[in-house]
């Protein structure tokens, strides 16, 4: 099946494999030969199919290079899936297969960002943790893929430990999920604001979602992924994990780290904190020192022999 032209596929059209994962708005089910995944609107009343068109039309709209850095980067909804006027649901891809794992008990488990802000535990020994460098470059990943949807005219909304996936292989990466909870900035969203328990914006409503609240919520990601730790809030100081960050970095993570717990409107954006995690970081620029004028008897100006004899009353052109 092909949904890349973005057309609405009927729902009789579907052939359904096995339900691989439900949540509180919707149930997903693999499709046809499991290339594709189906997700199923548990109550269809409240979908707003128009908001979900709007999602489906952005990514049509993206240039090549865009699109592809979409689909590298989140399962964004690919179509609707209709039944007449009804919108029951969309189709989009599975997730990469680094970003799962395979239990003890050979069952298949995507690799949430619990798996990566949370010690490790017996039940999931399986999960290949990152170096203390790998983890400095996962965070970077995360706040960089939320400044690719910010410039991009998105608000993200329910950013949490269970909506992005990481892996290490074959590099350091991430993959956004519950794509139909973003919205365009300004327009409706597909469904009533989604929100997780210890993700919330203090100074905002549990669903309320904006350019701020995500702001919020790039620290929270951030500082849980630098720390190693699901409860660490901009209130408290930043500990990274020893060897994450250099000096500069550090200094750098533990100021916009605790700039989040501000007013609304003063929160870190997500590209500042591509800039305090970076490996380059922040060049600052000084202004120029005035060159001392030469003296009367000076004959030797930048560098280069002048014989020209000097005029004292006015300066040299």
């Amino acid at each position: 099946m092909s949904a890349q032209d973005g057309a609405d596929v009927a729902r009789s059209s579907l052939t359904l494999g096995d339900r691989i994962g439900s949540g509180g708005q919707g149930e997903v089910h693999a499709v046809d030969d499991g290339s594709l995944l189906y997700k199923e609107y548990k109550d269809p009343s409240r979908v707003n199919g128009h908001a979900l068109a709007d999602l489906v039309a952005f990514r049509q709209g993206l240039g090549q290079g865009d699109r592809v850095r979409c689909d590298t980067l989140a399962a964004w909804p690919l179509c609707r899936v209709v039944e007449g006027a009804r919108t029951l649901g969309f189709l989009m891809r599975r997730a990469p297969s680094p970003m799962t794992w395979r239990t003890a008990t050979g069952t298949t488990k995507l690799l949430e960002l619990q798996y990566l802000i949370r010690a490790p535990k017996v039940a999931w020994q399986e999960v290949s943790q990152p170096t203390p460098e790998q983890r400095r470059t996962l965070a970077l990943a995360c706040v960089e893929g939320i400044s690719w949807f910010h410039d991009a005219g998105l608000v993200i909304g329910d950013i949490s430990q269970a909506n992005v996936l990481w892996s290490l292989t074959p590099e350091p990466a991430v993959y956004f999920l519950d794509c139909d909870g973003f919205r365009r900035v300004g327009r409706d969203a597909v469904q009533a604001q989604a929100a997780t328990p210890d993700w919330n914006d203090p100074l905002a409503q549990s669903t309320e979602a904006s350019i701020d609240t995500d702001a919020y919520k790039t620290a929270l990601t951030a500082g849980r992924i630098l720390a190693q730790d699901p409860y660490v809030r901009p209130d408290q100081e930043l500990r990274a994990v020893a060897g994450c960050l250099n000096e500069r970095q550090a200094t750098a993570a533990r100021k916009l780290f605790a700039q989040a717990a501000g007013e609304r409107g003063t929160r870190p954006r997500p590209s500042e904190w591509q800039t305090a995690l970076s490996d380059r970081g922040t060049i600052t620029l000084t202004a120029a020192t005035p060159r001392p004028r030469p003296s009367v008897d000076h004959t030797v100006l930048d560098g280069v022999r002048d014989r020209t004899p000097i005029d004292l009353r006015a300066p040299r052109q």
